[in-house]
C-alpha cells in the first residue's frame, strides 16, 4: 500500500515537471520570439522619446519597437560594439565620421538605399567613406548663425551687415556708442569650435578642403591625421583676424550662454554667435531679433549646421531579411517630414539635409533664404578631438597667447598625438542581462538597474519611467564615465514620498497610464520599470492599465505603508496631479550624480533582476 501511494507521488511529481519545463520552454520561445519581432532603436536625448519615438510607433503598429534613451557619444556604442553587439538602429548628434570609424564594419552601408540617395550631394559627402560607402545619414540641420538686434542697429542708424567689410564697421560703430558689437560664449568647447570653422566653411567646403575631410575621417587610416598645410593655415589666419576685428578678448572666455543673453537683453550687445532658435526667443520678449549668416572672405556667405543627430543601422540586420525590411521601414519613418518636424524646437525651421524633405522657413530665417536656397549648409567637423583642442587652441588665439601660425602648429600637433591613458574599472558586471522587454518579466536590463537604484536610495519601492536606463547592462568592466553611462543623460531626478498601499497603487497606475503633462507610455517598451513590487498590466486599445499590484506574491493592502522612490525627468514629475497626501521631495543631486559618486569608489555591486511586471 504504501509503495502505491510513493508510486503516486512519484507520478505527480514527474508530471508537475514536465509541466514546469514544458511552461518554461514556453516562455523561453515567447521570449526569443519578442526577441525576434523587436527593432530596437537608441536615442540621443530624451525629448526624442517624447514626441518623436511616439510619432514613429503610432505610423508602424505591426512592428514592435524598443526605444532607449541611449548616450550623445560614439564612445558609448564603441562600448557596446566591444560588449555583446550594437543595437538595431542608433542615432547620435555630437559626431564626427573620424569618431565613427571603429564601428563601421559593424554598420550597414546604406548607400544603395532611397534614404541616402535622397541626401542632397553636398552633405552626404561629408558622410561617406573612402571606399564610398555610407553607414551614417543626417536628418534635419539645427542651424548657428548670428543672431542680431535689429532695433539696436536702428536706434543708432548703423547699417545692417551684407558681407564681412561691414560687419566688421558694424561693430567698430557700436564701439564708439559704448554697446559691444559682438561676442559669444566662448566658455564652451563648440563655441570656439564653430566659430573656427564656420569663419572657412568656404574654403573648407572647396575640394582641398572636401580631400583634407575624408582622410581625416577615413576609417582605413591606420596613422592619425593631422591638418592640411592648404586650407588650415588660412583658416586660423582668418580666426585672428576676426577675434582683432570683433575685440575678443580674455573676459570673453568666462562668458556663458546666461552671461551672453543677458547682455543681449539688456542692450548691450548688438550681435552673438548662436542657434537660430534665439531669433523666436528674443522676438518673444519684444526685441527685434533677426538672424544673419557667416561672411566668408571670398563673399560668400554660409550657414553653421548640425545635424539633429545622425542615424546608422547594425549590419546585423542584414543577416535576416524580414528583420532588415522591418528596419529599412523604422529609418524610412525616421526621416520623413513629418517625423522630422517632431524633432525640431517650436518656432524653429524645418531645414532637411533630404530632397525628398520640403524646407519650411517661418519668418524667422527669411534674412537667410537664399544662402539655404545655395545649399550653403556646412556641416561641422565634430569629432571628440576637434572639440577639446578647438577649446584649447581657440582660447589662447583669444586670450593673446597663440598668433595664427602657433595655434595652427598646436592644432596639428595635438591631433597627431597618441592617447594611452587608460581609465580604471569601477564597475565590473559578471552577467550581461537582456535589455528587451518581455511580456512575462519586463526588461531585465532595467531590472538589475532599478533593484541596484532601489538599495542605493535606501527605500522600499522604486518607480521608474523607461527613459530612465539606457538598456546598457553587458558583462564587461565599466570606467567611470562609461558607467556613468547606464544612467539617461538627461537630468533624471529621484523624488521620495511615504505612501500607503492605496496611494502607491495610484502612483503606479499614474506611471503605467500617463498623466497630464507627464509622459505617457506609448508601447510596451515603454512601461515603467518599479522594485520592490509587482505590477500586472493589460493591453488596451486605448493604452495600458493597471491591474494589480503585489508585494512578495501577495497583493498590496490599503493600508500598508512604504517609502517610495521615483525617477522622472524634472519637467514631467513637476507636472504630477499630487495632493496633500502625496507630497515628492526632490533629491539635491541627479540621478546620474548619485549613482557615480556610488561606483566611483569600484565597491558597486549590481543587484540582481527580478520579474517585476506582466502584461497580459
Amino acid at each position: 500500500m504504501k509503495k502505491k501511494k510513493w508510486n503516486r507521488v512519484l507520478a505527480v511529481f514527474w508530471v508537475m515537471a514536465a509541466v514546469i519545463s514544458f511552461l518554461s520552454g514556453c516562455s523561453g520561445k515567447s521570449a526569443e520570439k519578442e526577441d525576434a519581432e523587436t527593432i530596437t532603436v537608441y536615442l540621443w536625448t530624451t525629448k526624442l522619446y517624447d514626441t518623436y519615438a511616439p510619432y514613429i510607433q503610432e505610423q508602424l503598429p505591426d512592428i514592435n519597437i524598443e526605444f532607449v534613451v541611449g548616450n550623445n557619444d560614439l564612445d558609448f556604442y564603441r562600448f557596446l560594439n566591444e560588449n555583446g553587439g550594437l543595437p538595431d538602429i542608433i542615432t547620435c548628434c555630437r559626431f564626427s565620421l573620424h569618431d565613427a570609424s571603429p564601428l563601421k564594419d559593424r554598420l550597414m552601408d546604406l548607400s544603395t538605399t532611397n534614404e541616402a540617395g535622397a541626401v542632397y550631394n553636398t552633405y552626404i559627402h561629408s558622410f561617406t567613406n573612402q571606399d564610398g560607402s555610407v553607414n551614417w545619414l543626417p536628418v534635419c540641420a539645427d542651424v548657428h548663425g548670428f543672431v542680431v538686434n535689429r532695433d539696436l542697429f536702428e536706434k543708432y542708424k548703423i547699417p545692417l551687415p551684407t558681407d564681412y567689410e561691414s560687419f566688421v564697421s558694424a561693430c567698430q560703430a557700436f564701439d564708439k556708442v559704448g554697446i559691444r558689437g559682438f561676442t559669444a560664449d566662448y566658455y564652451y568647447d563648440y563655441t570656439c569650435m564653430e566659430t573656427l570653422q564656420g569663419l572657412s566653411a568656404a574654403e573648407l567646403s572647396t575640394a582641398a578642403g572636401r580631400r583634407w575631410r575624408t582622410a581625416y575621417s577615413d576609417p582605413g587610416n591606420s596613422t592619425k591625421e593631422g591638418l592640411d598645410s592648404t586650407v588650415w593655415p588660412k583658416a586660423f589666419e582668418r580666426m585672428e583676424q576676426f577675434i582683432r576685428d570683433t575685440g575678443l578678448s580674455r573676459e570673453d572666455l568666462d562668458r556663458n550662454y546666461d552671461d551672453v543673453a543677458e547682455l543681449y537683453k539688456s542692450g548691450k550687445l548688438a550681435m552673438y554667435f548662436g542657434s537660430s532658435a534665439g531669433v523666436k526667443i528674443f522676438q518673444d520678449q519684444g526685441i527685434n531679433t533677426i538672424f544673419l549668416p557667416f561672411f566668408e572672405q571670398n563673399g560668400e556667405k554660409w550657414l553653421m549646421t548640425t545635424p539633429y543627430f545622425q542615424v546608422a543601422l547594425n549590419r546585423d540586420l542584414t543577416q535576416d531579411e524580414t528583420r532588415r525590411q522591418k528596419a529599412m521601414k523604422v529609418l524610412n519613418v525616421m526621416l520623413s517630414a513629418d517625423a522630422q518636424n517632431r524633432i525640431i524646437y517650436e518656432g524653429q525651421d524645418l531645414l532637411s539635409y533630404s530632397q525628398n524633405v520640403d524646407n519650411q522657413l517661418t519668418e524667422y530665417l527669411k534674412d537667410v533664404k537664399s544662402v539655404i536656397e545655395e545649399n550653403h549648409m556646412y556641416i561641422r567637423i565634430a569629432s571628440n578631438d576637434f572639440f577639446s583642442v578647438s577649446r584649447d587652441v581657440v582660447s589662447k588665439m583669444i586670450s593673446g597667447e597663440y598668433d595664427a601660425g602657433q595655434a595652427y602648429q598646436s592644432f596639428h600637433t595635438q591631433l597627431l598625438e597618441e592617447n594611452t591613458a587608460s581609465e580604471p574599472v569601477v564597475l565590473d558586471s559578471q552577467k550581461a542581462y537582456s535589455d528587451r522587454f518581455h511580456a512575462s518579466g519586463g526588461n531585465a536590463a532595467y531590472s538589475v538597474m532599478a533593484n541596484t537604484l532601489r538599495g542605493i536610495y535606501g527605500t522600499d519601492v522604486l518607480i521608474a519611467t523607461a527613459n530612465s536606463f539606457t538598456g546598457n547592462v553587458r558583462k564587461a568592466g565599466y570606467t567611470e564615465k562609461m558607467a556613468s553611462a547606464m544612467i539617461m543623460p538627461n537630468g533624471l531626478s529621484a523624488y521620495r514620498c511615504e505612501l500607503s498601499g492605496a496611494k502607491l497603487k495610484e502612483t503606479v497606475r499614474s506611471f503605467v497610464e500617463g498623466w497630464q503633462g507627464g509622459f505617457r507610455p506609448f508601447n510596451r517598451g515603454s512601461l515603467p520599470v518599479v522594485s520592490g513590487i509587482s505590477a500586472e498590466i493589460r493591453e488596451t486599445a486605448d493604452g495600458y492599465t493597471l491591474e494589480k499590484v503585489t508585494k512578495n506574491g501577495k497583493a498590496v493592502r490599503d493600508d500598508d505603508t512604504f517609502t517610495v522612490t521615483c525617477l522622472a525627468i524634472p519637467q514631467h514629475m513637476e507636472a504630477y496631479p499630487a495632493d496633500e497626501t502625496i507630497v515628492f521631495d526632490r533629491a539635491d543631486s541627479t540621478v546620474k550624480d548619485t549613482w557615480i559618486s556610488c561606483i566611483s569608489d569600484g565597491d558597486a555591486v549590481l543587484a540582481e533582476p527580478e520579474d517585476y511586471m506582466t502584461l497580459r
